[in-house]
């Protein structure tokens, strides 16, 4: 058969780059040239929204600082964005990086007992930047400069792991549907935390390169990742749910594979359980050792205002029930429950199990330890599958199958109440007036 009468290879709607004919259904068909060379170049893209987010995030500061941060809250008339970057949390990380931690840990005089104090917080952020101030770098400098390249590296691979297509449902446009998702989260309203001295962009990091070398089956390197995740951020809990389901979801392959479970690869497995699981008592336990108080972290923690002895979910059932009683509580029960219908959905798996695992577990840990704060919205920056529900939601059908073609104005009108939400926060949360602000 001459070359001109071979017939045309079909189009794989996965595939961005192909330029063959295609049907007017076809999502690829109805791309933009735009469209097409975003595909074509994924992670130019999302660090394109990305920078466009900072400034975004930036503009939203501007406005807070100018127009709702109240002097009181800085010390002089003209409040800037440069105050707001310094204001809450970012002031006990600099006193971490320049004095370290207070030892013995400060106690009331009166009853003895521990009151809040820089304890509460995990090293590792405030080291890393405090090794850039030995580089002569100031410490705002060096920990926005930090947070700006870690939240870069976070949306990218945060674009990877919803780009993993294994343990997932087949989609016709994963690939377009990942990186709107990740774009989106760039998005997230508490986003300008990420402009701040806060731990958000080395967790974000740190999480996602887990979930994808668990992926990956490289058991060592997610055993390796929890020691430093450990004194990040207190999520191993949920990290754990993670990694027990992966191994599950792989014994079973492997059995109905006919090969014996965790071929090659048992006593990395065994080690990635054992680090990951005793990573949630790492900083607790030098805490504990450095005070001689065995309890000395909890007993910060609830200086701070946390109640772990409340048990978990009571806090949050209070709330919703002092607040608006038995409706109170059904919104609160039916949020959470079409959350997780939504991750064990349709609009859910196209994701990998690994992180449908990591987005049921992440949010259920957060209402099981944590009170009801406003510092949840910050906090729900790591349930970045998030972004991929809204996406999902947004660019496809109801039966699930083929990304609409007016996906683009789908997710603009969504862009908009995602701004406003943004700028609603960061001048509602981020600024401080001492007398009746909320954390972020």
């Amino acid at each position: 058969m001459s070359a001109s009468a071979r017939p045309a290879s079909p189009l794989r709607p996965e595939d961005p780059t192909a330029t063959a004919p295609t049907t007017p259904t076809d999502p690829v068909a109805s791309s933009s040239r735009l469209g097409r060379r975003a595909l074509a170049h994924p992670v130019r893209t999302i660090l394109a929204a990305y920078l466009v987010t900072r400034l975004v995030a930036l503009t939203a500061m501007w406005v807070a600082a100018t127009w709702f941060q109240n002097p009181a809250g800085v010390g002089h008339l003209d409040p800037t964005v440069g105050d707001l970057i310094g204001l809450w949390d970012s002031e006990w990380y600099e006193r971490i990086a320049t004095q370290g931690y207070p030892v013995p840990l400060p106690a009331d005089p009166t009853t003895g007992k521990l009151t809040y104090s820089a304890w509460a917080f995990y090293p590792l952020f405030p080291f890393l930047v405090k090794g850039l101030m030995l580089l002569g770098i100031p410490f705002t400098a060096g920990a926005v400069a930090l947070n700006l390249v870690l939240g870069a590296v976070g949306a990218v691979l945060i674009w990877k792991l919803f780009s993993h297509a294994l343990h997932a449902d087949p989609r016709p446009g994963r690939d377009r549907l990942a990186l709107v998702a990740a774009c989106l989260w760039c998005f997230y309203p508490a986003t300008g935390v990420m402009l701040k001295a806060y731990t958000e962009p080395l967790a974000i990091v740190l999480v996602a390169l887990s979930l994808l070398q668990l992926m990956n089956r490289r058991y060592a390197v997610v055993a390796a990742l929890a020691v430093p995740l450990a004194f990040t951020r207190g999520v191993a809990a949920a990290m754990g749910c993670a990694v027990l389901i992966h191994l599950v979801v792989r014994i079973r392959e492997d059995r109905r594979a006919g090969v014996a479970p965790l071929r090659g690869q048992r006593s990395t497995a065994a080690l990635m359980v054992l680090v990951t699981g005793l990573s949630g008592l790492a900083w607790p336990v030098v805490v504990g050792v450095v005070s001689g108080i065995p309890t000395a972290f909890l007993d910060v923690q609830e200086a701070w205002g946390q109640q772990p002895s409340a048990g978990p979910f009571v806090l949050w059932l209070q709330w919703a029930w002092e607040g608006h009683g038995l409706a109170g509580l059904a919104v609160l029960v039916g949020l959470c429950g079409t959350y997780i219908a939504l991750v064990l959905g349709r609009h859910g798996r196209w994701l990998p199990v690994e992180v449908r695992a990591w987005a049921v577990a992440y949010p259920l840990y957060l209402f099981a330890v944590v009170r009801p704060i406003t510092s949840m919205w910050r906090f729900l920056l790591l349930d970045f599958p998030l972004a991929a529900l809204l996406a999902s939601v947004a660019m496809r059908t109801s039966t699930g199958e083929r990304i609409v073609t007016h996906w683009r104005w789908r997710v603009a009108v969504l862009l908009v109440p995602v701004v406003l939400g943004l700028v609603w926060w960061t001048c509602a949360l981020l600024t401080w007036t001492p007398w009746s602000s909320r954390p972020p």
